[in-house]
């Protein structure tokens, strides 16, 4: 008799280094066939999968380079100020070292995809009743086109392989996606990243949105004021792509941890000026002070850090602590630029 699927995969796991995972991975799958039957459950079960698979497919050979991606409506025209908004912010993007993401579809979407052209795009589809067309550019891109079966699963990867978000006038669709945005960021649940709400000069789109929606909420106490600063506003496309590259001036990513943030930098931020820091912004602080050390980062150089425990109902406030970091004139600050490629190390990484 041949081997089972099962024996084959535990022969090519052999000295995997992520074994355990994938172990406990497949051990969830057999206790979900103990329970689940139905055809119905399998289904989402195994297209959530494929989701995975096919998306991860299209981004492991792009892990490196940084990512902007532009939300908007599908139903803007070409004429509209918006289309060539998102087209200009695109093209801009692309100069400053960034690829550009969007949803595949046409509007500003296109217009995105349009500005940053083809080798430069890649375009994140869903299967809705009504077909989505993929616009032209990103059809074009060499591996870049992903359709995903789930509102869901594409959420997922936007977030989990943006650096940057910039978000257009849109309807349900563009809002959605920026409240998922937002309750990611604010809850923690994803590192911080810079987050560009991008109108033509004259539309006041988001300054509406702003005093209907996020200073209600600020004034009722439903959110921290300081909550207020996870989104920049911005009316031209190199304002909006300067404040990203200025978001990664000295910050350069961040560890999560349960109760710890760990935030890898660009340059050494010198010991002096630790208890000044603890100081200012002791208030994001669960406890302790800010400490300097050095830690790995995800594409394995290493980086000079600073480690705090800081309070998750906070993130507010540690958007403006990074924004403070990026502020600060440091040793070699004239060689530090927007690390587009993550894995290049600027300024005084080791």
């Amino acid at each position: 008799m041949g081997r089972s699927p099962l024996e084959a995969l535990a022969d090519q796991l052999q000295g995997h280094p992520q074994r355990r995972l994938i172990e406990r991975a497949v051990v969830s799958l057999l206790e979900m066939a103990r329970s689940e039957t139905q055809e119905d459950e399998w289904r989402l079960i195994s297209g959530t999968l494929a989701d995975l698979s096919e998306a991860l497919e299209v981004f492991q050979p792009r892990r490196a380079a940084r990512k902007i991606t532009v939300f908007g409506s599908a139903r803007t025209r070409p004429e509209d100020p918006c289309y060539e908004l998102a087209r200009q912010v695109a093209q801009q993007a692309v100069a400053a070292g960034f690829e550009v993401m969007t949803g595949a579809g046409g509007g500003v979407m296109e217009g995105a995809n349009s500005g940053a052209g083809s080798a430069h795009s890649i375009g994140l589809n869903v299967d809705l009743p009504f077909e989505q067309h993929s616009n032209a550019f990103v059809k074009a891109s060499e591996g870049g086109l992903v359709y995903f079966r789930y509102f869901f699963t594409r959420k997922l990867f936007f977030l989990r392989e943006s650096d940057a978000l910039v978000v257009m006038p849109g309807g349900f669709g563009t809002l959605d996606e920026l409240f998922e945005s937002l309750t990611l960021i604010q809850t923690g649940r994803t590192p911080p990243i810079p987050l560009v709400l991008l109108a033509p000069e004259g539309d006041d789109f988001w300054q509406a949105w702003r005093l209907n929606v996020h200073e209600e909420l600020a004034n009722r106490g439903l959110i921290s004021p300081e909550d207020r600063d996870l989104v920049f506003e911005a009316t031209h496309a190199d304002d909006a792509v300067a404040r990203i590259c200025r978001f990664y001036r000295v910050f350069h990513s961040a560890l999560l941890g349960d109760d710890r943030i760990e935030l890898l930098l660009n340059a050494a931020v010198p010991r002096s000026l630790l208890p000044e820091l603890s100081h200012r912004f002791a208030d994001l602080l669960q406890e302790g002070s800010i400490q300097a050390g050095e830690n790995v980062g995800e594409n394995g150089l290493l980086y000079p850090c600073l480690k705090l425990r800081f309070d998750k109902r906070r993130v507010g406030r540690l958007y403006q602590f990074i924004d403070h970091l990026n502020g600060l004139e440091l040793e070699n600050c004239d060689a530090l630029q927007h690390p587009a490629d993550r894995c290049v190390q600027v300024g005084g990484a080791p």
